[in-house]
């Protein structure tokens, strides 16, 4: 295994269209680790080899790419740009130590950029930048490291600045070392280190010389000898330049053209000297399994300690998880605990990443990022330990969908078949959710945006075979009651021999929104005998499950049993289950019956100029706007809109902004629907019960 002070695990981020599939493939061919990549040599395309990728030319699932450059050793975690898929991405910047920002010389920030960078300080992870698409025209290195700072608040540490400008790029001057980087501008990351020219002197001087002061401004020491006319030795400069890099006060920026392979190189090295290793992270927190809080410190010699981050299922291969090893060491054909399953599994195989291929090893140590097969029960945000120490890391939580479809199979009897291959499709991405609707018995898809639906649905054909239809669900809506009323429910029925005896006496009167059910007895005098009183209550319930309105659930009401009558031969659990459920449905129509509607809370994130057309839309969508917030150059919209009226809403987001908002949404509350709504809804349920018939 290499020493684990010279491996590197870091993630590459950026919102899709940056160039950053790209950039890995040509990082991929200069360390020799794939044969060409696709914009030279012939290379065959190693990123974004999904066919649902392929369709839409970005990365929808993360990636690993494993690889040496000299005595260090990489993980490079390719993760989605789009925003659907953002879960897959913060697992992927869990497992890194560090990570590289691609912002387009052209386009700059953008939204998406925004939220990683927040992801990252949420996990204290350090990071550079690489600026890309310097051989495009109209970009600009310096507008961009521009707009990280004006979005951002610090200002990037230039390492580089470029030598030609768009279709004339073709090189790159290394500020710390003094030297100028003359590429070949074919594709093939061919150059030749020469001086710096003559025309570039000026320029080299200003950008190095605030590049020394940002640096040395880390050490009052060396801040002094600066400040004495002391030539600071290179080397120095880079030790003190990672230190500021780790501490996360300096954000070095390199930069260069993925597709003409400029600059990509001298990003390893940067990424190399300047971002941590494994040991150099702080301690990881866990919790023994009697909840005791623990820290895990990424040691071959401690005790083993991992996560399972992201899962893969093949119909051929089965299952594989991958997994980052926290401590300890792993080895082939031992055995490991998941402590939250309480199960312990045999570790046939391990293997080293690259993309789709893997390279099995023996052993596996901390800070190690690997894949294991056929694990029985191991899935995404599982632990895996030893069971002699076991330890618990609750650190992977899948975020609350905010889109919903009704599935059912084109196939009449592939029912079976498709609700199999959709948990597989859950058990590879958490953020994606199956659930039996109880009300409407729907069987619903719910994930994070339409593009994360439909490629899942995609998948299920590809790989499963299962063809299905995307309908809107319908909405669970509920009914109640607004005043008081009494009701007498008496069932009577003779025939030969014994019959059926039943009567009671209740009134209802509404709760307080979200309060239920609650059923009250008040019998005295034994006119209705206690074994019968749970049987009035069992019949209500029943009763209660279809309103008169629309037929939906009655929720929110109170019932008092006061009185009643019995017979000693002819009464039963039955008849007086049947009587309290005649007593409800009378009783329910005089307390003047609603409907009620479920409302979301909202946030939604949007650019500032975007604000004028989502409040004038949620207004029209019947939404209370509760607050507004601003956050990072853009606005945080809290809102409460019934669902009915966002059942499509992350589409109608993104169309609405350019794909440059976003949202999360919770069940709030139930509220009554306007009366000129509620007659359509009321005259539409009746309708599709007629046709049901």
């Amino acid at each position: 295994m290499t020493d684990r002070e010279k491996l590197r695990n870091v993630s590459f981020v950026a919102h899709d269209g940056a160039g950053k599939s790209v950039l890995i493939e040509a990082l991929l061919f200069d360390v020799k680790a794939v044969k060409g990549f696709r914009k030279y040599n012939g290379g065959e395309p190693i990123a974004d080899m999904e066919e649902e990728e392929k369709k839409r030319n970005f990365t929808l699932y993360t990636q690993v790419y494993n690889f040496k450059y000299g005595d260090y050793e990489f993980n490079v975690l390719d993760t989605p740009g789009y925003s659907n898929f953002v879960f897959d991405a913060k697992n992927a910047l869990l497992v890194s130590e560090g990570a590289v920002i691609l912002v387009s010389a052209i386009s700059g920030v953008k939204d998406q950029t925004i939220r990683f960078w927040e992801y990252l300080d949420e996990y204290e992870l350090p990071r550079l930048i690489f600026i890309n698409k310097l051989d495009m025209e109209k970009s600009d290195y310096l507008r961009a490291a521009d707009d990280v700072e004006k979005n951002f608040g610090i200002k990037p540490a230039l390492l580089q600045i470029p030598m030609g400008k768009e279709g004339e790029f073709h090189g790159l001057i290394d500020l710390l070392e003094n030297k100028a980087y003359f590429y070949e501008t074919d594709g093939s990351g061919k150059f030749k280190v020469k001086d710096i020219p003559d025309e570039y002197q000026d320029q080299v001087e200003e950008f190095r010389n605030s590049l020394i002061e940002t640096i040395v401004e880390q050490d009052d020491e060396m801040l002094e000898r600066y400040l004495d006319g002391e030539e600071i030795p290179s080397d120095e400069l880079k030790k003190k330049l990672r230190y500021g890099v780790l501490s996360r006060k300096i954000i070095p920026a390199v930069m260069g053209s993925a597709a003409k392979n400029i600059g990509v190189i001298q990003l390893v090295e940067a990424i190399r000297d300047y971002l941590p290793s494994p040991v150099e992270r702080s301690p990881i927190p866990a919790k023994d399994p009697d909840g005791n809080e623990v820290e895990i410190h990424p040691s071959k010699t401690a005790f083993l300690s991992g996560i399972i981050f992201k899962t893969t299922i093949d119909q051929f291969a089965g299952k594989v998880n991958y997994v980052k090893i926290f401590s300890g060491t792993l080895a082939q054909d031992s055995v490991i605990y998941i402590p939250n399953k309480h199960y312990k599994d045999k570790v046939t195989q391990i293997n080293k990443i690259l993309g789709k291929k893997f390279i099995q090893v023996t052993e596996a140590g901390a800070g190690d990022i690997v894949a294991i097969p056929k694990l029985k029960e191991g899935s995404t945000g599982d632990s895996i330990s030893s069971d002699k120490n076991p330890v618990i890391f609750d650190l992977i939580h899948p975020p609350e969908p905010v889109l919903a479809y009704a599935v059912r199979p084109k196939g009449k009897h592939d029912e079976e078949k498709m609700i199999n291959a959709l948990n597989r499709l859950v058990e590879e991405d958490p953020s994606l959710r199956l659930e039996r609707e109880p009300q409407t018995k729907e069987l619903l898809l719910k994930g994070l945006g339409q593009v994360q639906i439909e490629a899942a649905i995609e998948k299920l054909k590809r790989k499963y075979g299962v063809e299905v239809e995307l309908l809107a669900p319908k909405v669970p809506y509920r009914e109640t009651i607004k005043k008081k009323a009494r009701a007498q429910g008496k069932y009577k029925k003779q025939t030969g021999g014994h019959g059926q005896y039943g009567d009671c006496w209740i009134e209802i009167e509404p709760l307080e929104r979200g309060k239920g059910f609650e059923f009250v007895d008040k019998i005295v005098g034994g006119v209705i005998p206690r074994q019968f009183i749970p049987s009035v209550e069992k019949g209500i319930r029943e009763a209660m499950q279809k309103g008169p309105l629309a037929g939906y659930p009655v929720v929110d009401v109170k019932v008092t049993l006061y009185d009643g009558s019995h017979h000693p031969v002819d009464s039963s659990d039955l008849a007086f289950q049947i009587a309290g459920s005649l007593a409800f449905k009378k009783a329910v129509v005089e307390a003047q019956p609603v409907l009620l509607e479920p409302i979301m809370k909202m946030e939604i994130v949007v650019p500032e100029e975007y604000m004028g057309t989502i409040t004038g839309d949620l207004n029209a969508r019947r939404g209370k706007i509760v607050g507004v917030v601003p956050k990072a150059g853009a606005q945080v919209i809290t809102a409460y809109v019934p669902l009915a009226e966002v059942l499509t809403y992350a589409p109608d987001l993104r169309s609405m902004t350019q794909g440059r908002g976003y949202f999360s949404m919770e069940f709030s509350h139930y509220e009554e629907v306007p009366s000129h709504l509620a007659k359509k809804i009321i005259d539409q349920a009746k309708a599709e019960s007629e046709e049901n018939k």
